[in-house]
């Protein structure tokens, strides 16, 4: 029996990391889709996004299940209630890169992103990836050590978010107000998606530790 609940819990670590690398393709196409004006990827993302929501479903059944049939405690306890949080950033993840997406599609086939954005909205894009990426692994493996870190590189994000807010209140911005407002949703989009995956890196802490590290601000 207790093999078999072993087992569980693994399939369910392994099942956030799968769902984990959904939200890195998505994230990585939605700004494929943002900076090339792609209607097609754009699409792609948005009809990914019902994958990552059935497996967010099937997760939270089994998880479910798991409490209802094997009663865990301590360690094995905080994984399932804490892993039920993190299944939740994960969707909130994947909706956000369909946000991204969604500009795209709707300022197509003019380019979403003005010239004067571009460099930072790259810049921004592999960042996102590459905390993504790494939230993976942090998953993969259940590391707290690498959780740590992915919690305190969450000021690289924020920098880049202050570029690009410069870049849109500069006097001599000349692609009038949608373009800006576009541009700086464009900006709070990826700062979530950050912000998610520094959540997701205190709920790992929180498993080894049995304490929560505190949330550097409000997520969505």
């Amino acid at each position: 029996m207790r093999t078999h609940f072993a087992d569980s819990l693994d399939d369910l670590a392994a099942g956030l990391a799968d769902m984990c690398a959904l939200t890195v393709t998505a994230i990585a196409d939605a700004t494929t889709a943002l900076l090339d004006a792609d209607l097609p990827t754009a699409e792609r993302v948005l009809d990914a996004n019902t994958d990552l929501d059935k497996a967010a479903a099937d997760w939270e059944h089994q998880a479910f299940s798991l409490l209802a049939l094997q009663a865990p405690v301590a360690h094995d306890l905080r994984f399932t209630v804490g892993g039920l949080h993190i299944a939740a950033s994960l969707q909130r993840m994947g909706g956000l890169a369909t946000h991204v997406a969604k500009i795209a599609r709707l300022r197509h086939p003019t380019p979403a992103v003005p010239p004067e954005t571009q460099p930072v909205i790259v810049d921004i894009g592999k960042t996102a990836v590459t905390r993504a990426t790494e939230t993976q692994v942090v998953l993969r493996h259940l590391d707290h050590e690498r959780a740590q870190e992915l919690v305190a590189a969450d000021t690289a994000m924020d920098e880049l978010h202050r570029r690009l807010f410069t870049v849109t209140q500069a006097p001599q911005w000349p692609h009038g107000v949608q373009a800006a407002v576009d541009v700086t949703l464009l900006g709070r989009f990826y700062e979530r998606f950050c912000d998610h995956t520094v959540d997701i890196g205190r709920r790992i802490i929180f498993l080894e530790t049995g304490q929560l590290p505190a949330r550097p601000e409000t997520l969505l």
